[in-house]
């Protein structure tokens, strides 16, 4: 654990903005401390992402849209709207916070006019990432879960279609 200060809020604010933020391929995990609050009880488990909501079917291009879908993903923080129609990206833009500890969600099914069909996210700077359940800040050159259940490379669920 690191513990940086800044001497104007513009800067935190600007560094907490623009994360997430890595070194040599590995996240930083950057929480804002109060005064007086001990950075040994402050629980690294949250990070905010950008993430891109592909194969939205025409019509459900709406803010509520991509605010529920950014629930589904984690904890929904902000919507980008300014990128719809702009240089073929058709695209929504979401940021969302999300538990380093859990797996990455990769799609979820939508209904539009009575025909299902899925939405895929592609996560935004997305660095170190275990392939075979899906979390941050891990690899498979040690994993004592790959090692136990000896499964192969072909048996992992996820690629590298969520890197943006």
């Amino acid at each position: 654990m690191y513990l940086f200060q800044f001497f104007h809020n513009m800067d935190i604010e600007s560094v907490l903005k623009g994360s997430p933020w890595t070194f040599n391929n590995h996240l930083l995990i950057l929480c804002k401390l109060e005064r007086g609050e001990d950075p040994l009880k402050v629980p690294l488990i949250f990070i905010p992402f950008w993430v891109q909501i592909h194969d939205v079917p025409i019509g459900l291009f709406y803010e509520n849209l991509a605010i529920q879908l950014g629930n589904f993903i984690r904890a929904f923080l902000e919507y980008d709207g300014s990128n719809l129609g702009k240089e073929n990206r058709n695209y929504m833009m979401v940021r969302v916070k999300i538990d380093v500890r859990k797996p990455l969600k990769r799609k979820k099914q939508v209904m539009c006019c009575g025909v299902c069909s899925y939405v895929k996210f592609k996560y935004e700077r997305l660095s170190l990432f275990y392939f075979y359940y899906g979390r941050l800040g891990h690899n498979d050159y040690f994993c004592e879960i790959k090692m136990m259940l000896g499964v192969d490379i072909a048996e992992m669920g996820w690629d590298l279609s969520l890197r943006a």
